[in-house]
């Protein structure tokens, strides 16, 4: 499916993700900011943790096995 450390960006690739349950973490910049699972998916963020992430501040990257 993902490789550990690659980047998702498209709409397919959040919902891939929350339909498998796979784990996400979440930069802001090149600094680590959270990690767990999508919640709810929509063109412009993303809620994971309870959080709202703007996919246009952030960074996500695939994390299967977390």
């Amino acid at each position: 499916m993902y490789e550990n450390g690659q980047l998702i960006f498209d709409d397919c690739h959040f919902q891939d993700h929350f339909d498998c349950q796979v784990p996400v973490q979440v930069y802001w910049g090149k600094e680590h900011h959270d990690i767990g699972f999508v919640d709810e998916v929509s063109s412009s963020y993303i809620k994971m943790n309870n959080i709202f992430y703007s996919r246009k501040r952030f960074t996500f990257v695939s994390r299967p096995g977390y």
